[in-house]
């Protein structure tokens, strides 16, 4: 992380990622009894819960894995002692089976369940998408083939990578609001994250013609899609190795953040920022 590879200044409109920031609430909203504020009616997106469901409304389907990880955050031990409820499915807002808080057979240690809430809005409702816990991340790196044995890892280890991996998203999302800054008028409510996917072994072009030309390639790539009230825009994320990792903020990734070239309204964006850079 540390510098990012998108920096996307935009000077003329005068507008930053802050404009796109919610604002945080004096006190926890899910310990209230008061009524949450009605939210603008153009963004359906941030509807209040228990109004019509979003995909009633044409809107993207709330990610039932991603409903019950609230349990988690306000609970954990409680919501881990209730077992796995959910379906043996895959959800399509992640790409990812329902989490798996469960121990391994042969983990060398015990791990946290609980999750932290990120800053990230999530399409189709009016919460943030919610982090895995150090439980969950372990089970998903055996799936993937990992074999700890392999390597010497301990708790400590485990609760790094988890704020690694939550720093990195969170930059992310940093990093896209800048680039919808541009979009601040037809989207006053600003973006929502509608769903995403790793896929770390198909480069980008971009990152190609980056590798043609002497740099590293990428350790990973995401595609995440947001919903920019109403409408999906696809962005790829490049994450590059940036060396020793900030102990302080856990930021050592370099992010390559940008639209996809996949609509008319991507490359426009994608010129005008190069413009302003060149011409800055």
């Amino acid at each position: 992380m540390g510098a990012t590879a998108s920096n996307t200044t935009v000077q003329p409109s005068k507008l930053t990622a802050a404009q796109h920031a919610a604002t945080p609430p004096p006190g926890c909203p899910m310990h209230q009894d008061s009524q949450p504020a009605s939210p603008p009616s153009g963004c359906p997106m941030h509807q209040a819960a228990g109004s019509t469901p979003p995909e009633q409304n044409g809107g993207p389907p709330v990610p039932a894995h991603q409903e019950r990880a609230y349990e988690f955050v306000e609970c954990p031990m409680k919501a881990a002692a209730g077992g796995d409820k959910m379906p043996h499915d895959i959800d399509p807002a992640n790409m990812m089976p329902p989490p798996n808080q469960t121990p391994a057979q042969d983990q060398p240690f015990p791990l946290p369940v609980n999750r932290e809430v990120s800053t990230i809005p999530r399409a189709g409702s009016d919460k943030k998408w919610v982090y895995p816990s150090e439980q969950m991340f372990w089970n998903a790196m055996l799936r993937k083939g990992w074999r700890w044995k392999e390597d010497d890892l301990g708790p400590q280890d485990m609760t790094n990578i988890i704020k690694i991996h939550n720093q990195n998203n969170e930059q992310a999302w940093q990093e896209i609001l800048k680039w919808e800054a541009l979009h601040a008028e037809e989207c006053p409510c600003g973006p929502s994250l509608a769903r995403f996917g790793g896929k770390a072994k198909e480069f980008s072009p971009r990152a190609k013609i980056r590798s043609w030309m002497g740099y590293e390639l990428p350790f990973d790539r995401h595609d995440w899609i947001i919903n920019r009230c109403g409408k999906e825009v696809r962005y790829v994320i490049d994450y590059y190795d940036g060396g020793e990792v900030d102990k302080q903020t856990y930021q050592f990734t370099i992010l390559d953040v940008r639209p996809a070239l996949d609509s008319l309204g991507a490359v426009w964006d994608r010129t005008k920022v190069a413009w302003w850079r060149w011409t800055s």
